[in-house]
């Protein structure tokens, strides 16, 4: 049996939009029906508890990484104030030479 090249161009054009459907539908983009007005998809409540939770987390995460950057500033402050490398410099001064 010999398949002809409009044939495998219509099979593949398929095969092409049924992934593009698939991927629109995992990532939550609109879909277009026949006449080009827009489908969604349906979202249930279990999809808005966990919009709402993973928000939930965002915010605690963002809040993390805000303590996490004030706590890198200090110890930045800390490392570079002239106090800080003159005490590093006595002790590497006081520790036997090899």
């Amino acid at each position: 049996m010999v398949i002809s090249g409009s044939a495998l161009v219509s099979f593949a054009g398929i095969l092409g939009w049924i992934y593009t459907t698939r991927m629109r539908i995992k990532n939550g983009y609109p879909l277009s029906g026949a006449w080009g007005q827009s489908v969604y998809p349906k979202s249930s409540s279990e999809d808005g508890e966990r919009i709402k939770l993973l928000s939930q987390e965002n915010a605690q995460l963002r809040a993390e990484l805000g303590s996490i950057k004030d706590r890198l500033g200090n110890v930045e402050r800390i490392v570079t104030d002239s106090g800080y490398q003159l005490t590093h410099q006595i002790e590497a001064l006081r520790e036997p030479a090899n």
